[in-house]
């Protein structure tokens, strides 16, 4: 459904008020009820489409995409065929392991669209019939006559047809700072969605003064419904991460089945093995070469990065984002709240006696003043008190209640030392009105005025502190110089006037200026120290905004981007299509008033080379950017329920610092995961191929399938845990982010597995065969390979944690302490395979004698000795790329 009123005519903003009633079949006495019932059946109730949303059983269906999963499910189902009841146990219990992981970290529901619904206003003040009456806001419909008021959220799109000093704040709508002041005369059809200013949209928040409006679109056909819409058809990308490990697995898998493909073709025909012998060690080699625990293993090490943000602060709500966050290239930020504090201040006063700059933080009535002083200051903090309507409150910190400029005004007057808590109430008053862009009142016999400098100006005859006429030029020039550094421009000025009334008349001329006020929203510190360590790191950082372009382009010069003075606005967005905007995008780091679409666009646009996209934002407008992006960055405390639900990342601090630190755990992490699949593939590796020589040479298996589960899914998963709590490496935040295309196995990672498997292998069999030789049963013997796997493991683990420099010094030996707790739960496990009856007839199992353990604990010493070597060589011969770390 579109904006009823536009249906074969021009936008309703477009369109004087009387055409709107005329079009939309009403009048300003509203729709009598009956008709207003006819509507609703009509179109519908005003509220958000209801999504579709996954069953808990379509989610738990998802887990078992993975593709090692699906073949652990048909090894177990071939072993319960050939009557193997405890194998297939134990397969399906690591199955069921993977399985409720996965469900519990990845089952949170999307709930964007069921945010921006609780946005809608519960409750609304229509006409009917030409009585006032609240009605739910579900039941609104085209052509219903509603009264808004200061504090009122708009309950659906409305063309104004009466008001009175009316302004609403649409930051979440367009991006703007400031409350956006209404007016009832039509403007441009092409006109941005910030500059439609006879319209008050739906969800947005009414600042001060009152109005009457008629509504032109309920649900889905509103502005926050269209983003709504946009959100639902976006489509959700797929993390840098999952995307590698969906290839690595279906090659891994691939290359597994070959090999089994081949054993059991060579068990059969040469060997002359029965098809069903050759199955179960088939299925052996299976369990053995895939590592079942590496999808619990990935989970955890994502799981113990989300709780490293936690406490910075940061909340990640998908799991995967966390390694993303490693992965980015691009950062796109809303401006107002994310880089910027979200709240006015006056920071430059111009007066005849020269200028002045303004400390202090927010609306704090407290301040330093540095440079020109004199009488003119002690006036203009008088007509900053007093010409004012907002008031501060303080409640752990100062917040303004009306108009933010209004606050800022009040802020400047404390800081000027002049009473402004509690003012008397003035004379007389001219509210501000577009049309004159001013604002006067009355107070002891002295006219005060604020407004627009061009306004307040051409009414001056004289300055405060200057002799002769006003120099127009001069003060001109002065209001367009802070202007060039972002800034509002407001002029104060004041006129004696006798008698009780004042009006528009009164202020035509005469007035004397006192002064010039710049007001800005500042940027925060920690931003600009953030934007810095973020452009160290190698990441692009881009300011995406519904401000004006040259308040953007002064903000993204004080906090640091790359190119402040190239600004790309909305209007020129249109002018591009997707393949133009690629590029200028890319080339463009301030981006001024955009719509949501505008956004989406720009991140779909900055996607397209490769680029891996954050987007970070707190309002409705943000939400489909931030859905669409690689990692969407929402602030918790001044950011909407929409932006939040939308996000893969809440900063509950809105601390915009917080996202470097993101980025460094992030990855951290991606080096922790490689760790992981460095340390856990070598492990599965020299299993495999000690099954392999078994069966090629016709010997015994030196590992059963069970014992080979034992390893993969306790030992090895409990070992690889420690990796995950590695801090970052030195100089994570020097190096330029990763390519989303770089494969997660490197030259390093490749060459480490390899080499690592045969000593494996070497381990494994060399130690079971020597077993054997020197008259030990079987069970033993199987049993002194186990443990020669994982002792190898323990000391793996102490090299794999050093990427450069030796593991076998005291440092290197010492641990964290999750290495420590890991090495004695894998002890206190080994100790139970080895030493507990009925683990030995589960998985045939024996004890051993000390000197038997040594042997096994030399294995590991042998190992950690050899890889040392190898790293001396590869550091000399620079194997090893820059930035490829294990």
């Amino acid at each position: 459904m579109r904006d009823a009123a536009a249906a074969g005519h021009l936008p309703s903003w477009a369109m004087p008020a009387d055409e709107v009633l005329e079009a939309l079949d009403t009048t300003p006495a509203g729709l009598a009820p009956a008709e207003a019932a006819v509507r609703l059946e009509r179109h519908g109730p005003n509220r958000l489409p209801e999504p579709t949303r996954p069953s808990a059983l379509a989610r738990l269906a998802r887990q078992f995409a993975n593709l090692m999963i699906v073949v652990l499910i048909l090894a177990a189902v071939i072993m319960a065929l050939l009557g193997h009841w405890v194998d297939t146990g134990v397969i399906l219990a690591v199955v069921i392991v993977n399985t409720v992981i996965g469900f519990v970290q990845e089952g949170r529901a999307e709930q964007a669209l069921e945010a921006l619904r609780d946005m809608l206003a519960p409750r609304a003040s229509v006409l009917r019939g030409g009585q006032r009456q609240e009605v739910d806001a579900a039941e609104l419909v085209p052509g219903d006559v509603v009264l808004i008021e200061a504090g009122d959220r708009v309950p659906a799109d409305l063309r104004l047809i009466e008001m009175a000093n009316l302004t609403a704040e649409e930051a979440m709508l367009t991006g703007e700072s400031l409350p956006v002041r209404k007016a009832l005369a039509p403007v441009a059809a092409e006109a941005p969605l910030g500059d439609r200013n006879p319209m008050a949209f739906s969800g947005t928040m009414i600042a001060e003064g009152t109005g009457t409006g008629v509504v032109t679109a309920t649900g889905a056909a509103t502005q926050i419904g269209r983003i709504s819409d946009m959100m639902s058809s976006v489509e959700v990308l797929t993390t840098p991460l999952i995307a590698q490990m969906s290839r690595f697995a279906k090659v891994l898998t691939g290359f597994v089945l070959s090999v089994a493909a081949l054993v059991l073709a060579f068990t059969t025909l040469a060997r002359d093995t029965p098809f069903a012998e050759g199955f179960i060690v088939v299925v052996g080699l299976i369990v053995a070469a895939i590592p079942e625990g590496l999808p619990a293993a990935l989970t955890i090490t994502l799981a113990i990065g989300v709780q490293r943000m936690a406490a910075r602060n940061a909340i990640i709500r998908r799991l995967p984002s966390i390694e993303t966050l490693g992965a980015v290239s691009v950062i796109c930020s809303d401006k107002t709240g994310t880089l910027t504090r979200n709240e006015m201040v006056v920071t430059r006063i111009a007066t005849a006696e020269g200028d002045a700059e303004v400390g202090g933080a927010g609306y704090a009535p407290e301040g330093d003043i540095t440079g020109a002083g004199g009488a003119a200051l002690r006036v203009l903090g008088r007509i900053a008190a007093h010409c004012n309507t907002a008031h501060l409150r303080h409640a752990g910190t100062w917040r303004v209640e009306g108009d933010p400029m209004e606050g800022a005004l009040l802020a400047l007057a404390g800081k000027l030392d002049t009473p402004w808590q509690d003012r008397p109430a003035p004379q007389a008053t001219i509210p501000f009105d577009a049309r004159y862009r001013y604002m006067a009142v009355l107070q002891d016999g002295m006219i005060l005025l604020k407004g627009a400098p061009e306004a307040v100006l051409a009414r001056c005859d004289g300055a405060l502190g200057a002799a002769g006429p006003l120099d127009r030029a001069l003060w001109e020039e002065r209001a367009a110089s802070i202007a060039a550094d972002g800034m509002r421009v407001l002029a104060l000025a004041r006129k004696p006037h006798d008698g009780p009334a004042l009006d528009h008349a009164d202020v035509e001329g005469g007035l004397i200026l006192v002064g010039l006020v710049g007001l800005i929203d500042p940027p925060r510190s920690e931003a600009i120290t953030a934007v810095a360590d973020c452009r160290r790191a190698g990441i692009a950082v881009k300011m995406i905004t519904g401000d004006h372009a040259g308040t953007a382009a002064a903000i993204g010069r004080q906090i640091g981007l790359a190119r402040p003075d190239r600004v790309l606005t909305g209007a020129q967005i249109d002018d591009l299509d997707d393949e133009a905007l690629i590029g200028a995008a890319a080339g463009t780091d301030i981006f001024a008033r955009t719509s949501p679409a505008h956004k989406l666009r720009l991140v779909m646009a900055l996607q397209a080379p490769g680029a891996v996209v954050a987007m970070t934002g707190d309002g409705v407008n943000d939400a489909p950017a931030l859905k669409r992006a690689d990692a969407g960055i929402a602030m918790g405390q001044k950011g909407s329920q929409a932006a939040r639900e939308a996000s893969d990342l809440v900063l509950a601090d809105d601390n915009f610092a917080s996202i470097a630190e993101a980025v460094r755990q992030g990855r951290t992490v991606y080096a922790n995961l490689k760790k992981v699949i460095t340390f856990l593939l070598p492990v599965n590796g020299g299993e495999s191929m000690s099954l392999i020589i078994a069966v090629l040479f016709g010997l015994v298996l030196p590992i059963t399938p069970l014992q080979i589960l034992w390893v993969n899914m306790l030992s090895s998963v409990a070992l690889a845990m420690a990796l995950a709590f590695e801090p970052p490496e030195k100089g994570v935040m020097a190096r330029p982010p990763r390519p989303a295309s770089a494969p997660i196995m490197s030259r390093f990672v490749l060459w480490r597995v390899m080499l690592v498997s045969v000593l494996f292998t070497i381990g494994i069999f060399g130690q079971f065969e020597m077993a054997l030789a020197l008259g030990a049963d079987l069970d033993v013997a199987r049993t002194m390979a186990v443990n020669t796997l994982v002792a190898m493991e323990v000391f793996y683990l102490f090299s794999v944690r050093y990427r450069y420099g030796a593991s076998a010094t005291a440092e290197g030996t010492r641990g964290t302490p999750a290495v420590l707790i890991a090495l004695a739960v894998v002890l206190a496990l080994q100790a139970l395979l080895t030493y507990a009856p009925p683990l030995h007839a589960l998985f045939e199992t024996a004890a051993l004698s000390l000197w038997q353990l040594a042997s096994c604990a030399a294995a590991g010493v042998l190992l950690l000795a050899v890889l040392d070597v190898d790293k001396r060589v590869a550091a000399f011969w620079k194997r090893d790329p820059k930035g490829d770390t294990a």
